[in-house]
């Protein structure tokens, strides 16, 4: 019987390991292994938590939960404190175990959320790969108060794999971050030194054909053929900004305001407080800025910008103001750019507020915070 067991144990490890080997997208990996596990052990309800640096905490997959947590698209699951995310937070979680009464399920059945189907305790196993952590995996079925030793060392070595499953996946889509970086260093480079080259010598060679020419028709051809050259150059230059952010090596602000000068606004810059954001923070504030001072320079009739960082401890804050045209805006409704759907949705991708103000003849105000 022992050797059945140990058998079937070691099937279960080599079905997940090969599900999580496969795997390059962590929510999928996630989702595909907890119903796996559940499958194969005859379990039925289990979720996973994703716990960030900060103590912040995503419900990353779940399967059978009970009607009483899925509630408002899972809200009881999304929200709150509960005794396995406070033991693994004060680092008193570091191994499998029974979680005596589960205060999800207890709220759940305190303010009558709704059907619990008998589920009431579940056992809880820190996710992680050597000293890194990265969440927890919480697994239960209706009735069943405790986990044996048999069953709490199986989820612990799950735990280990899908821990282990993670650090891969984010060393990956790092490397792919940065194999992404260099080839926008590449085609800026390439852009500057060919068609950036060729813009600016069709503006001079224009230049030189109005300076030589006579005919007032043929002026006016060389004028129109320089300004449209120009304006193409200082496209161009956007552009090679956008993909190579050259000065942002000398921080954050200064690239910021270069790139405002170099659009022809007149740049107010103020910063309070010094942190040292995270890559993908400032990568996310150096693209949405570039988007405000361009919609700035496109939309606002003014060439005054003034900008406003705020370092916080866990926190920081970029206002992006003009007294420009400004525009009618009904927060009720969609945003009205692409360019604006884009600086929100960066935001919150990092789990940021974005907000914005605006009314005609009045300026437009934006305001983003982002935790780090």
């Amino acid at each position: 019987m022992e050797e059945e067991t140990r058998l079937s144990r070691l099937k279960i490890l080599k079905d997940i390991a090969e599900l999580l080997n496969k795997g390059t997208d962590t929510r999928a990996v996630l989702s595909e292994v907890l119903k796996n596990l559940l499958n194969v052990t005859g379990l039925q309800t289990g979720w996973i938590f994703l716990v960030d640096q900060t103590g912040g905490y995503q419900l990353a997959a779940h399967e059978n939960l009970p009607p009483a947590l899925t509630l408002n698209q899972c809200a009881p699951m999304c929200s709150g404190e509960c005794w396995c995310l406070d033991r693994y937070l004060d680092g008193r979680l570091d191994k499998a175990t029974n979680i005596i009464e589960c205060k999800r399920l207890e709220d759940a059945v305190d303010f009558h959320w709704g059907e619990t189907y008998g589920l009431t305790h579940h056992a809880t196993v820190p996710l992680k790969a050597a000293e890194e952590n990265f969440g927890l995996l919480n697994i239960g079925s209706p009735n069943k108060t405790h986990f044996n030793k048999e069953e709490l060392a199986l989820l612990e070595s799950v735990a280990l794999q899908i821990g282990t499953a993670i650090k891969r996946i984010n060393l990956t889509q790092r490397e792919q971050d940065l194999a992404l970086t260099a080839e926008r260093n590449r085609l800026a480079r390439d852009l500057h030194d060919s068609v950036n080259q060729l813009l600016f010598s069709l503006s001079l060679t224009a230049r030189g054909g109005k300076e030589r020419s006579e005919d007032p028709e043929v002026k006016e051809t060389f004028s129109y053929i320089q300004d449209m050259a120009q304006e193409a150059l200082n496209e161009m230059r956007a552009l090679i900004w956008q993909l190579r952010p050259r000065g942002l090596e000398n921080g954050l602000v200064s690239a910021l305001k270069s790139y405002g000068e170099m659009l022809g606004l007149k740049m107010d810059i103020k910063v309070k407080g010094v942190i040292n954001l995270p890559g993908s923070v400032e990568e996310a504030i150096w693209r949405i800025g570039q988007e405000a001072l361009g919609n700035c320079k496109k939309h606002s009739s003014q060439e005054a910008v003034t900008m406003y960082f705020t370092a916080k401890e866990q926190e920081v804050i970029m206002d992006i103001n003009d007294e420009g045209c400004g525009f009618f805006y009904d927060e009720e409704k969609e945003l009205p750019s692409l360019g604006l759907r884009s600086m929100k949705d960066r935001t919150e991708a990092l789990k940021g507020h974005f907000s914005l103000k605006s009314e005609p003849g009045k300026g437009t105000k934006i305001r983003i915070s982002i935790p780090v």
